[in-house]
């Protein structure tokens, strides 16, 4: 009695079968279905290899939202080289709330402005990676997915002694900084604290010496991350006039860059350029020196990389099996439908050959 009833379960099961077997009295195998079988094997292998390398890569998300983070300080590091001696050049900043900032992290270092055969070519070298970021905005989810692989960004050391004399001064280091908009300065004299904000002392300075060509070898804001371009980096710019301002108005977007290396509180900045030369009878009026203006965005950024899970890979791995297949099969029917239509003598190439 169990064996029957296990027996009509068995046909039962048999009868749902949606997957019926040609009998092999009724199959032919051919060279013309082997052959398509064989492409179609190869295709699938070829697939399924590209879509192995499109399983391994990584894409960045971007997420927005407000920035919350208001009583934390915000780091500046700087490194740029001004055309004329440190005794005679000062750096500070004035934030919004005319509050000076110490400028105690900044170091003054007398140099050469030329740059050396072997710093020239980085230095074209950086500006043509600058040039390609501005055209290919996609190159900057590379430079995020390779942070801790890229070269180092500042600039090598002179692989010669100078020979000419030291007339120029890097200005290089760090300043923490409320986060409220404020005004990072270089230009003639040193920072003296003032009841009504700050001063220079450049009184004592000549105007002859007045020289603000300078370049900007690094500038970034919040942690510094090795292997990431910012916009500045490389800007270079010769001075036409003894009195001349240079005006970068700068705007900060804090961002969290979440990665498989490294996950850093950064920020990201856009730059807008200004130049003039101060002629007070022209009616240009203003001081001499380098002005960076920053702002603060009220929105954050969250850069992430994300992988494509294991089961979507599955997923993609079958539709590009049981597609090649399905389409072989049909395509291998009607190419023995419109055999046998032409001679109707003739056999069926199966469909099942492979």
């Amino acid at each position: 009695m169990r064996r029957l009833n296990k027996k009509k379960a068995l046909n039962f099961v048999k009868e749902l079968d949606a997957f019926p077997k040609v009998p092999e009295s009724y199959v032919e195998t051919t060279a013309s279905g082997g052959t398509v079988s064989v492409l179609a094997f190869t295709a699938m292998a070829l697939l399924a290899f590209f879509e192995f390398f499109v399983y391994r890569d990584t894409w960045m998300k971007y997420e927005y939202e407000v920035d919350k983070d208001f009583t934390s300080k915000l780091r500046i590091n700087i490194d740029i080289t001004v055309a004329m001696r440190c005794q005679f050049v000062g750096a500070d900043v004035l934030d919004l709330a005319e509050t000076m900032v110490a400028s105690d992290g900044l170091q003054y270092e007398p140099v050469v402005f030329e740059l050396s055969p072997q710093q020239r070519l980085w230095h074209r070298t950086l500006l043509l990676i600058q040039n390609h970021l501005r055209e290919e905005h996609s190159l900057q989810d590379v430079l995020f997915k390779n942070v801790m692989k890229g070269a180092p960004t500042a600039l090598p050391p002179r692989e010669d002694d100078p020979i000419h004399p030291l007339n120029a001064c890097r200005i290089h280091g760090y300043l923490y900084v409320n986060k409220v908009a404020g005004n990072f300065h270089i230009t003639v004299g040193k920072a003296i604290p003032h009841p009504r904000g700050h001063a220079h002392l450049a009184a004592l300075v000549s105007h002859e010496t007045y020289n603000f060509s300078h370049r900007i070898d690094h500038l970034s804001f919040g942690e510094e991350i090795p292997g990431i371009l910012n916009p500045l980096d490389g800007t270079e710019k010769v001075s036409a006039d003894h009195n001349q301002m240079f005006q970068y108005f700068i705007t900060i977007v804090p961002t969290k860059l979440q990665t498989y290396k490294v996950s850093a509180d950064t920020h990201q900045y856009s730059v807008t350029e200004r130049e003039r030369v101060i002629n007070h009878a022209a009616g240009s009026h203003g001081v001499s020196g380098i002005f960076m203006k920053y702002d603060i965005s009220s929105l954050m950024v969250k850069v992430t990389e994300q992988h494509m899970p294991l089961w979507q890979f599955l997923v993609r791995l079958c539709g590009i099996i049981g597609g090649i297949f399905s389409t072989t099969e049909n395509f291998l029917f009607f190419l023995s439908f419109f055999f046998y239509l032409s001679h109707p003598v003739g056999v069926f190439c199966s469909i099942y050959d492979f």
